[in-house]
């Protein structure tokens, strides 16, 4: 790694603002070397000149080749940047496009460069402004210039790669045929996901000189909650025009954040945003600019968190927006409702030292109105039963539910499971003796680390378009064990982040950020109880494994969201090791179950979670990049 004057430069603002620890944290996450290169990969990944002519052949004979005007606000942009930008689009495989340029320039540089080079194109629309009004006001001029069916944004100093209009279009449901030969899609995919009309795309740095592709952000489908904690979307950001009208342009009163609240506004109209899973938008990277110096503007980042509390806000739902440690990613806490009362089912065999410690953190839950359901199943050890009795100040017997007080205020009750273990029918069955709007799953070995873990998942679990909210989980020795779970992952499903010091944020933070995913484990989990019924528990086919990824799937279905709320920190004292499946029945059970996940969720085996991203491996839980990608 060389080391530049403006690299130390750079450092000794990072030490100052955030000290020595989160200093020599970020000293070895830069150090650790990349698992695989990405300017080659993208090298080789990149669209080739025969399928660039497949692709001009295929769009010229599209019946309906809707007009794509780019936008793009101008200031004292340097001649070859200019140059390199017109160019870009100059090189697509998609040609029916219009340039909408409006400049703030206080001379007459740039308009002597589009009458010098470009007066032939006629694609362009220049328009130059009798002052700069920033980049909202600049980019609202450019806006309308536009012409468009579909309007796409452009910095001044970037480049769109050959293939992005093509590739936003054909993911439009312009051409689905065009798309499926991308991306493996399919009659059966189009027919079950809506024709979008806000896309983005996934996007990468790319040096000052564009030699060197550094930096790629591989994005999941549309996340609400990972939107609300990072504006992830940034570039390349395209909707329909009628979308970008009602939105109604850019807010000069977010400058720094201008195309965060934009985005905001833009979605919140739309009925469905799509995302195209490739490489489409080169940001390039400059001392002064915010893709390669964040600490540069400083006010940018209370912008967006005003652009997050004013889109809540749009829609009527109360919360309150901070800044986190990191510079430009934001925590949305979202106060409770009431006091519901939430139920607590554990399931238990023997381990009565462990089940203490569970309890004792429960205990110190600061939320008043909770109970506590301990399934017993199948223990042998005297101790467990006399723990149970301690608990109740009843005698423990096979046939009887034992009630008692728990810290003080709440309810502790102990049922009992009678069948083989089952992890699936256990749950159901403490279910059946729960009285709360909310239950919580929890694993007996699991020890919360924070008081107000009931807030924090009820307050989630409260949004009308949530129905799972999942905790982050560390071992014993402060690696993380589970910060949401991707299907796929290790053939089946996998926790992500596996490994991973506590103390590390993970890819792009995600590990400390809010997010969505298509699953969470069961260990830590909050429902609502009428979800939980409507999907009929958990699935007792499954009896050991993948029985919670198969719930959060069901839960997906009816077309809620899971949240991974990573502010309920828990140890969890499980093996890291799963442990063999040592015996023939052992074998065969887990193989039942592998086949039924791939059969009853077969759509997304074939085309992948919506929360992941195709381009990312599927071996480790560390969102590094497909070593074999094709």
């Amino acid at each position: 790694m060389k080391i530049t004057g403006y690299k130390i430069k750079k450092a000794v603002l990072y030490l100052k603002h955030y000290g020595w620890k989160r200093f020599w944290v970020r000293v070895a996450e830069r150090l650790e070397p990349d698992e695989v290169q990405y300017d080659p990969w993208y090298q080789k990944h990149k669209i080739t000149q025969e399928e660039w002519n497949r692709q001009r052949e295929d769009a010229d004979n599209w019946e309906n080749r809707p007009l794509f005007s780019i936008c793009v606000p101008v200031y004292q942009t340097p001649e070859l940047f200019l140059r390199q930008m017109i160019e870009s689009l100059q090189a697509q495989s998609y040609t029916n496009w219009q340039l909408c340029l409006a400049d703030g320039s206080q001379d007459d540089s740039v308009e002597r460069q589009i009458l010098t080079h470009w007066q032939e194109e006629k694609r362009i629309s220049y328009r130059h402004l009798p002052e700069n009004l920033g980049i909202a006001g600049n980019t609202n001029a450019a806006l309308e210039l536009a012409a468009g069916e579909w309007i796409g944004l452009l910095d001044h100093d970037d480049t769109l790669a050959p293939d992005a209009l093509y590739e936003v279009l054909a993911n439009a449901g312009i051409n689905p045929a065009a798309a499926s030969k991308a991306y493996a899609y399919d009659d059966a995919y189009w027919a079950c996901h809506r024709q979008p009309d806000v896309i983005y795309t996934d996007e990468d740095k790319v040096s000052q000189d564009l030699k060197k592709h550094i930096k790629a952000h591989w994005k999941p489908d549309y996340s609400p909650d990972l939107l609300r904690s990072n504006n992830y979307i940034t570039h390349f950001f395209v909707a329909k025009r009628e979308i970008v009208e009602k939105a109604g342009g850019f807010d000069p009163a977010f400058d720094g954040a201008q195309d965060y609240d934009f985005i905001f506004r833009c979605i919140q109209e739309a009925h469905h945003v799509g995302h195209v899973p490739r490489i489409l938008y080169h940001w390039r990277t400059s001392e002064g600019s915010t893709a390669d110096n964040p600490i540069s503007k400083q006010y940018a980042f209370e912008a967006g968190r005003r652009a997050i509390a004013e889109n809540m806000k749009r829609q009527g739902i109360a919360c309150k927006v901070e800044q986190t440690k990191n510079l430009g990613f934001y925590r949305v806490i979202y106060p409770v409702t009431g006091t519901p009362l939430v139920s607590i089912i554990i399931p238990n065999k023997d381990e009565a030292a462990t089940l203490s410690t569970c309890l004792s953190s429960i205990a110190k839950s600061s939320y008043p109105n909770l109970e506590v359901i301990i399934v017993e199943n199948n223990s042998t050890d005297p101790e467990t039963f006399a723990y149970y009795e301690k608990l109740t100040g009843q005698p423990y017997t096979k046939d009887g539910i034992l009630e008692g007080t728990f810290a003080g205020t709440g309810k502790i009750k102990v049922v009992t499971w009678a069948g083989k273990f089952n992890y699936s029918a256990i749950n159901n069955y403490g279910a059946r003796y729960a009285d709360g709007e909310y239950l919580v799953l929890l694993n007996n070995d699991i020890e919360l680390r924070t008081t107000d873990f009931i807030e924090e998942l009820l307050g989630n679990c409260q949004r009308k378009d949530v129905g799972i909210t999942g905790a982050r989980l560390v071992y014993d020795d402060h690696t993380v064990q589970h910060a949401g779970i991707v299907v796929g992952i290790g053939g089946i499903a996998g926790n992500m982040f596996v490994g991973l010091p506590e103390e590390r944020d993970g890819y792009l933070h995600r590990a400390v950020i809010q997010t969505n995913y298509s699953a969470v484990t069961a260990a830590c989990l909050m429902v609502k109880r009428s979800i939980f019924d409507e999907v009929g528990g958990l699935t007792e086919e499954l009896e050991v494994a993948f029985n919670d990824v198969d719930f959060c799937l069901k839960v997906r279905k009816l077309g809620y969201l899971v949240v991974y709320d990573p502010a309920v920190l828990a140890y969890h004292y499980e093996s890291k090791s799963r442990g063999s499946e040592d015996t023939v029945e052992k074998v065969q059970r887990f193989e039942r179950e592998i086949a039924y996940m791939k059969q009853k969720w077969q759509d997304i085996f074939t085309y992948g979670d919506p929360y992941y991203n195709q381009n990312l491996t599927l071996t480790k839980s560390n969102y590094s990049l497909k070593q074999n990608h094709t």
